[in-house]
C-alpha cells in the first residue's frame, strides 16, 4: 500500500468522526434548548411564573441534564455500577427526602451479581436496632423495572402494559450474613438447586384488556433501581456495594469510540428533554395540579386535603413497590397553618412525610425541617402522627417548614413488605390560623424550642452531607 493511502485513510476515519460528533453535540444542545422550554412555555405545563418559580425551574431543567450525564456518562449494561439517580443536585418525581436513589444499567437477558455490604441489620428482622456502632438503613429495596419512567417524554407510556417490575426484593426478606455481607444473583432463570437472594430479569405476563382480550407480552429488565431509606439520620450508614456482569467479570472494558460518543451525547439530550416533558406533564394531567382535567369535577391530587391512599407501580410512573401513597397541594398564606394527621391503624415498615415545590423537588432537607419520617416526628398517645406545615416555626416539634412556598405538595408514604388489604392507612389535613395551632392539637403534643430546632438542622446538615459524600 502507497504512502498516500496508508495516510490518507486514517484521516477520512477522523473527518468522519468530527462530523458525526459535531452532529451529535448539536443534537444534544437543540434537545437542551426544548427542554428549557418547558420552563415557561404554558404549551409545557410549566407551575405558573413567580420569580422564585422560574428560577427553580432553570435549576429543575439542569438538574434533569445531571442526572442524565451521571446515568449516561459511565455506567453500560455490559460493565455496570450504581450511580444516583436522584439526589440534592437533581430533586425531582417528588423525592423522598429520606432516600437515597441508586440505579444501574443491566440487560437482563444475562447473569449479573450484587455484592454487598451493610452495618448492622437486625431492625431488618423485626428487632430493636442496634444502639451504638455501624448501624445499616432503616429500610432497603431492590427493584427490577423494564424500563425507566419518563424515558419516552409523554404520559403515554403509562398505558396497561408499557412496563413492569420483573421482580421486587426488599430488606425483610434479603439474606444476610452475620458480618453483614449479602449477595443477590439477577438472571433471567433461577439456576436448579439455586436458595441464595435471587430476582428475576425476564418474565413473561398475561394481562385482560377492557375488551375481555388477552395480551401476552415478555418483559426484560433494563435496569436495578435500588432505595435506601434513612430514617435515624445520626447513626444509618449506606450499604456498599458492587454489581457485575457474570461472565465479563474481570475482563476489560471496551475502549471509548466516536460511536459511543455521539450515541452517550444523544441519550443525554434526549433524556433530559423527555424526562422534563413527561414530569410536566404528568403533574398538570395526570395529577391535575392546577385543575380538573379529566371533567370528573375532582383533582386527583386535591388542594388542603388528602387522595384516597394508593399503591405505587410503573404504571403510574413508578413509586417504590412496596409503597402506599397519599398526596394533597397545600396553599397556605402568611398567617395560615395546615395540620396534617397520619393515621396507620397496620403499623408499617416506613413512614416518611415530605414538602416538595410545584416542580416537584424536595424542599431543601438540608437546611430546613421540610420533612419529617416516622422515628423523626413525635406520635401522639392515640397512635397518629399530626404535624404542622408553616411558612413560620410555630413552636411544635412536628413542624415541616415551607421554606417560603406559598403552594407545594404533601407526600406522604408508608412502606409495607406486605400490603394490607384492608385497615389501610390514611391521611387528613385541615387549614388553621397561625395564631390558633395549639387549639387544634392534643394537650401532650411535644414542643420544641429554638435551641432544639437548631440542634435538629444540624444533625441534618451533616447527615446530608454524610450521604451524598464525595470523599
Amino acid at each position: 500500500m502507497s504512502e498516500t493511502k496508508k495516510t490518507a485513510m486514517p484521516a477520512a476515519a477522523t473527518e468522519a468522526a468530527a462530523v458525526q460528533l459535531r452532529a451529535s453535540w448539536d443534537k444534544l444542545i437543540a434537545q437542551l434548548e426544548e427542554a428549557r422550554d418547558a420552563i415557561d412555555d404554558p404549551k409545557l405545563w410549566p407551575p405558573p411564573a413567580t420569580p422564585r418559580n422560574l428560577a427553580e425551574g432553570y435549576r429543575y431543567v439542569l438538574g434533569f441534564l445531571y442526572g442524565s450525564l451521571a446515568r449516561c456518562l459511565g455506567p453500560t449494561q455490559e460493565f455496570p455500577y450504581f450511580v444516583r439517580a436522584i439526589q440534592p443536585l437533581n430533586r425531582s418525581t417528588i423525592d423522598n427526602a429520606d432516600a437515597i436513589y441508586l440505579a444501574a444499567p443491566i440487560d437482563g437477558n444475562y447473569s449479573y451479581t450484587i455484592r454487598g455490604k451493610a452495618g448492622d441489620t437486625r431492625h431488618w428482622r423485626g428487632e430493636a436496632p442496634v444502639t451504638e456502632g455501624r448501624k445499616a438503613p432503616h429500610y432497603v429495596i431492590f427493584e427490577a423495572p423494564s424500563g425507566y419512567s419518563g424515558d419516552s417524554g409523554s404520559i403515554k407510556e403509562m398505558k396497561p402494559g408499557s412496563r413492569t417490575n420483573c421482580d421486587v426484593l426488599d430488606c425483610s426478606k434479603l439474606q444476610v450474613n452475620a458480618d453483614g455481607t449479602f449477595e443477590i444473583l439477577l438472571a433471567p432463570e433461577k439456576p436448579e438447586g439455586y436458595s441464595g437472594n435471587y430476582m428475576r430479569t425476564r418474565v413473561t405476563k398475561t394481562r385482560t384488556r377492557s375488551d375481555g382480550s388477552t395480551e401476552t407480552k415478555e418483559y426484560v429488565t433494563q435496569l436495578v433501581m435500588l432505595r435506601e431509606l434513612c430514617c435515624d439520620w445520626q447513626n444509618e450508614e449506606l450499604l456498599d456495594l458492587f454489581i457485575y456482569r457474570n461472565d465479563l467479570l474481570g475482563k476489560p472494558m471496551p475502549t471509548y469510540t466516536p460511536e459511543a460518543a455521539a450515541q452517550q451525547m444523544e441519550d443525554i439530550g434526549r433524556f433530559t428533554r423527555n424526562q422534563v416533558y413527561f414530569w410536566n406533564e404528568f403533574y398538570a394531567i395526570t395529577c391535575e395540579a392546577y385543575g380538573d382535567m379529566n371533567g370528573d369535577g375532582k383533582c386527583f391530587i386535591p388542594r388542603n386535603e388528602f387522595n384516597r391512599p394508593n399503591a405505587a407501580s410503573l404504571a403510574t410512573a413508578g413509586g417504590m413497590a412496596t409503597n402506599i401513597y397519599c398526596g394533597s397541594i397545600y396553599e397556605l398564606a402568611d398567617d395560615e397553618a395546615m395540620i396534617v394527621e397520619l393515621n396507620q391503624p397496620i403499623e408499617p415498615n416506613y413512614i416518611g412525610f415530605h414538602l416538595s415545590n410545584m416542580w416537584g423537588e424536595s424542599l431543601d432537607f438540608a437546611n430546613y425541617q421540610s420533612s419529617l419520617n416516622g422515628l423523626q416526628a413525635h406520635r401522639d398517645a392515640d397512635n397518629v402522627l399530626r404535624y404542622v406545615i408553616a411558612h413560620r416555626d410555630p413552636g411544635v416539634w412536628n413542624w415541616l417548614d415551607t421554606t417560603g412556598h406559598p403552594e407545594g405538595y404533601m407526600a406522604v408514604r408508608w412502606a409495607y413488605s406486605v400490603k394490607p388489604t384492608e385497615n389501610l392507612p390514611w391521611a387528613t389535613a385541615k387549614k388553621v390560623k397561625l395564631s390558633e395551632v395549639m387549639q387544634h392539637l392534643p394537650a401532650e403534643t411535644r414542643l420544641a424550642t429554638p435551641e432544639q430546632r437548631r440542634a435538629a438542622i444540624a444533625i441534618r446538615q451533616e447527615h446530608v452531607q454524610r450521604r451524598y459524600r464525595q470523599h
